[in-house]
C-alpha cells in the first residue's frame, strides 16, 4: 500500500510544499560532508599546528620527564600546581586543534543549508525512539544505502592507507637507526600524508553522497496528482465555496444598484435587452452618474422600478448598447456620450418647464 502511494507521487513539489519542508528543518543533507571536513580539519591542524605547536609542547613537558625529582610533592597544594602546569601546556596545544576541527565541522553544515531555529526537531517524538521504527530505519532503504556507502568508505580508506604504509615500509625501517629526536616529526609527516591520502579518497564519496541526499530529499518531497489538487484547492480556496461567495456578493451589489435606481433622472433602454440608470445633477457632478445597468431579465426590473418611481424611461438602442459596453456602475460616462445624454437630458427637462 505504501508502495503504490509512493509511486503515485510522480509529480515535482511545489515551492509552497518545499518552504513547508524547510520551515519543518526537513532539508537536504549528506552525512558524509562532517566527516570529510573533520579530516580536512586534522590535515591543516597536523600541517600548521601541531607541526608547530610540538616543540613548546615538549620543552614544557621536557622537565618533568628529565628532572622529576625537582618538584616537590610533599602536599596537595603541589599536586594541584603540578596538574594545573601539566594542564594548560596541553591546552595551549589542543585548544587550536580541537578549534580548527570546529570550524570545519560548523562550515560542513552551514554550507549545506542556512542555519535557523526549527523547535520540532527537538520536541519530544515517539519515532525516535520507537523500536519498530529504529528497526525500519536500520534495515530499510535508506539504512541499506547508509551500510553501502560506509562499507565502500570502510574499503577504499583500508586501500589507500594500506598501499601507502606499504610505500613508507622502508622509512619506518630506517626510522629504527635515525636520531631518536626525529622520530616525532617522522610520525607527524606519515600522518599527514595518510590524512591527506585519506582525503583524496574521499572527495567522490563525498560528492557522490551531497548529490544522492538533495536527489532522496526532492524524492520524498515529491505529489500525486491529488496531492497538487488539494493544495491548490487550500492555496486558492475550495471552487464551491468561492463560487457561493462570488454569487452572495453579486447578489449584494445588485440589490444595492437596483436600490440606486430610484435617484436616477433617466433610464436609457433598448428597449427590452438593455438599461442604463443615469443621474444628473449639476451641483453633484460635471457628468452624467451611471446609478445602475442591466441587461435581459435585470434590465426589465430596473425599468419597472423606474416607472414605478416616475422616472422617465427613454427608449434608444443605439446609445443603450454603447453605454452598456463602455460604462460601469458608479463611474460618470466618457466624454463621447456627453452630446446625445445632454438631448435627452435637455429634452426631458425641456418637458418638465
Amino acid at each position: 500500500m505504501a508502495d503504490d502511494d509512493q509511486e503515485s507521487k510522480t509529480e515535482a513539489a511545489s515551492e509552497r510544499k518545499i518552504r513547508e519542508a524547510v520551515e519543518k528543518g526537513n532539508v537536504p543533507f549528506s552525512r558524509e560532508a562532517p566527516t570529510f571536513a573533520s579530516i580536512l580539519g586534522l590535515l591543516v591542524a597536523l600541517s600548521f599546528v601541531v607541526r608547530d605547536g610540538t616543540g613548546p609542547l615538549v620543552q614544557h613537558l621536557a622537565p618533568f620527564f628529565d628532572h622529576p625529582r625537582d618538584f616537590a610533592l610533599e602536599n596537595s597544594q603541589d599536586a594541584t600546581r603540578l596538574i594545573e602546569a601539566v594542564a594548560m601546556a596541553g591546552a595551549r596545544f589542543l585548544v587550536p586543534v580541537l578549534a580548527i576541527l570546529a570550524v570545519f565541522g560548523l562550515a560542513s553544515a552551514l554550507l549545506q543549508n542556512v542555519p535557523s531555529l526549527v523547535l520540532e526537531r527537538i520536541r519530544p517524538q515517539w519515532s525516535r525512539v520507537s523500536p519498530a521504527s529504529g528497526w525500519g530505519r536500520i534495515f530499510g532503504k535508506a539504512g541499506q544505502v547508509e551500510f553501502l556507502k560506509s562499507l565502500v568508505k570502510f574499503l577504499s580508506i583500508s586501500l589507500v592507507a594500506l598501499l601507502l604504509l606499504r610505500s613508507e615500509g622502508n622509512t619506518a625501517v630506517n626510522a629504527m637507526f635515525t636520531d631518536p629526536s626525529q622520530i616525532p616529526d617522522l610520525i607527524l609527516t606519515m600522518a599527514i600524508r595518510l590524512v591527506s591520502v585519506v582525503s583524496i579518497a574521499t572527495i567522490v564519496i563525498v560528492a557522490a553522497d551531497l548529490v544522492w541526499s538533495r536527489l532522496r530529499w526532492q524524492r520524498s518531497l515529491r505529489m500525486s496528482k491529488q496531492d497538487q489538487k488539494e493544495e491548490h484547492k487550500q492555496s486558492e480556496g475550495d471552487p464551491v465555496v468561492k463560487g457561493r461567495l462570488r454569487s452572495m456578493a453579486q447578489d449584494r451589489s445588485r440589490k444595492r444598484m437596483l436600490a440606486n435606481v430610484k435617484q436616477a433622472t433617466v433610464v436609457i433602454a433598448n428597449p427590452t435587452h438593455y438599461a442604463i440608470a443615469l443621474r444628473y445633477a449639476r451641483d453633484e457632478q460635471p457628468a452624467p452618474l451611471v446609478m445602475a445597468k442591466g441587461k435581459d431579465l435585470l434590465a426589465l426590473r430596473i425599468r419597472e422600478i423606474a416607472e414605478a418611481n416616475g422616472i422617465a424611461v427613454v427608449e434608444d438602442k443605439p446609445l443603450a448598447r454603447s453605454l452598456y459596453d463602455s460604462v460601469e456602475v458608479d463611474q460618470m460616462i466618457p466624454a463621447e456620450f456627453y452630446s446625445a445624454v445632454a438631448q435627452i437630458l435637455f429634452f426631458l427637462f425641456s418637458k418638465a418647464r
